[in-house]
């Protein structure tokens, strides 16, 4: 059954007289002075108000003045009805480690279906988290344990947690889990993730797993910031691939950049990612996916009015979703491959991917195709998009050495005349050390870095002085639209595709390459003249369909 709302009149109850409901963590044990371990204290006071309110239902509130307060060895398990509030981020610091025991991965507070049996029937409920900072830098273990987090609850209802500063965790930063009636709001994570792979379970910045309510879980992230960790800045994740994806989740005014992906789908229905801005991410700025634990990718969504720039790959990453997806309104520029990618990861769900809306978006400046269709698409809807200056990848193969210099974030070759950022995006080899490039001068290649919290891009020592690099070359056809497999029942209508500079590198309006199709197709009322080399390249004629009004040159 999916969770139902209570709607009758609580049942007033009278306070237990030994709980305040307001306490002064000080008056309680916890000293704040950055030595004594004060996870003992707060455990205690936790479970003292916490069975103060399963006895008469009113929630309490522990106040920790401004201090360090350590937390060692052990995470706290929390308790429905106690919420933890400090007098700000920069005052009230929970500083988490575990040097003296490395088995405990020692969040600051956990409630989990596999520790502690949580679920529908016995989740956390009334807590806000507000107004302090944790540091987690101070925990270290030989093995990654997804549970290094911040904080990891599971089975919230009416959960609040605002103004956190969130840094430097093992795993996820605010890793909590199933969240109904809940606000996550002005949280701040850098860094976290740290003892992830990039390939782990968790590492992100906030990670929020869906599905335990069943069809519907009311929850909403707004106006966080997420910088450099380790696997996505904002992700959502169905885990079990046999629940309902539920609907109710947004993202609203966040900022995540730096991180290995942006702000990730996967397995949600209906998602809601508006003005947002996604950028710098070292692989795509916004990804719907099935990578996730259930191999489910989102389905439903819209983004909307967000700023998808300069990421290492792709602005948006779409992998195995079935659709239906909407894309409205956003900026997707500056990015190293394509700005909008729809691509097939090798698992999840293989059919066509349908009722996708590509509409109204500026895709500009893109190292490859603005807009790359690599898996099948039925009903397409490619509307009203301004589409110029991409394929900015247009640099021949070079070799070089001798004078180079080499940083842990640059290679300066003297010699060289590269076409400014014409190797956006592509990867440089010297021996077996790579590099990815992000941009280039005339003579200076700069490369990001290898993954979000180290300040070198190469994945061995710096090369040497001297020493011989290679790059190879750009793909001679980018496109504003490149279709590269089976689309069926497309409408394309309306876009202007054009490149206006002086060396234009966007090479054709719409492209069909020799593995792709169209059919029945209608392609209608845009405007494709002034690409580099022609409006329209057609190397697998389209079937069928309607081509009409179509503006191939400039009068």
């Amino acid at each position: 059954m999916p969770y139902q709302v209570p709607t009758a009149a609580p049942q007033r109850r009278t306070r237990v007289s030994a709980a305040p409901l307001w306490c002064d963590a000080r008056e309680f044990g916890l000293r704040g002075d950055g030595v004594t371990n004060d996870q003992p204290a707060l455990a205690a006071l936790v479970d003292r108000l916490g069975e103060a309110y399963a006895a008469d239902g009113q929630p309490r509130v522990i106040h920790c003045p401004p201090g360090s307060y350590s937390i060692r060895d052990a995470g706290t398990v929390w308790r429905s009805g106690v919420s933890l509030v400090g007098s700000g981020p920069a005052a009230t610091r929970f500083l988490l480690s575990n040097e003296g025991n490395r088995a405990d991965p020692t969040p600051l507070a956990f409630w989990t279906t596999v520790q502690h049996g949580a679920d529908r029937d016995r989740h956390i409920a009334d807590c806000t988290f507000a107004d302090f900072e944790i540091d987690g830098s101070g925990v270290g273990m030989a093995d990654y344990n997804y549970l290094a987090k911040g904080l990891g609850l599971q089975y919230v209802v009416r959960g609040v947690f605002r103004n956190l500063y969130i840094h430097h965790t093992g795993a996820t930063g605010l890793g909590c889990d199933f969240l109904q009636d809940s606000l996550v709001d002005g949280v701040v994570v850098v860094g976290c993730g740290r003892l992830d792979n990039g390939q782990q379970m968790g590492g992100a910045g906030i990670g929020i797993g869906v599905g335990g309510w069943g069809g519907v879980e009311r929850c909403t992230i707004a106006n966080c910031t997420t910088v450099g960790n380790g696997t996505n800045g904002i992700f959502l994740e169905l885990q079990k691939d046999y629940w309902t994806r539920p609907r109710g989740y947004r993202i609203v005014g966040c900022h995540s950049e730096g991180n290995r992906f942006g702000i990730s789908d996967w397995g949600v229905d209906g998602l809601i990612v508006s003005a947002c801005t996604l950028i710098g991410n070292l692989e795509a700025g916004f990804d719907v996916s099935a990578n996730g634990t259930a191999g489910v990718a989102g389905r439903g969504g819209i983004v909307s009015d967000c700023v998808i720039d300069g990421n290492v790959l792709d602005g948006i990453s779409m992998g195995n979703t079935p659709g239906p997806y909407t894309v409205r309104g956003n900026r997707i520029s500056g990015n190293g491959a394509y700005g909008y990618h729809e691509h097939d990861l090798g698992h999840g769900y293989t059919g066509p991917a349908s009722d996708v809306t590509i509409d109204g978006n500026e895709l500009w400046d893109n190292g490859l195709d603005a807009i790359r269709i690599d898996r099948p698409m039925a009903d397409l809807t490619v509307t009203g998009n301004r589409i110029r200056n991409n394929g900015r990848r247009c640099a021949a193969a070079t070799r070089g050495g001798g004078s180079v210099r080499y940083d842990h974030r640059s290679v300066t070759d003297p010699a060289a005349r590269w076409p400014v950022d014409g190797h956006r995006g592509k990867v440089v080899w010297v021996g077996t050390r790579r590099a990815v490039v992000t941009g280039n001068t005339r003579t200076e290649l700069t490369l990001a870095e290898l993954r979000p919290d180290t300040t070198t891009g190469w994945n061995e020592d710096v090369p040497p002085p001297g020493a011989a690099y290679d790059l190879p070359a750009a793909p001679p056809t980018r496109a504003g639209i490149a279709v590269n497999a089976e689309v069926d029942s497309a409408t394309v209508r309306g876009n202007r595709i054009w490149d206006n500079r002086a060396e234009p590198t966007q090479t054709h309006g719409l492209w069909i390459t020799d593995r792709g199709s169209c059919v029945s197709c209608r392609v209608e009322e845009n405007d494709l003249a002034r690409n580099a080399v022609a409006a329209l390249r057609l190397d697998n004629p389209p079937t069928g369909g309607h081509w009409h009004r179509n503006v191939t040159e400039r009068d």
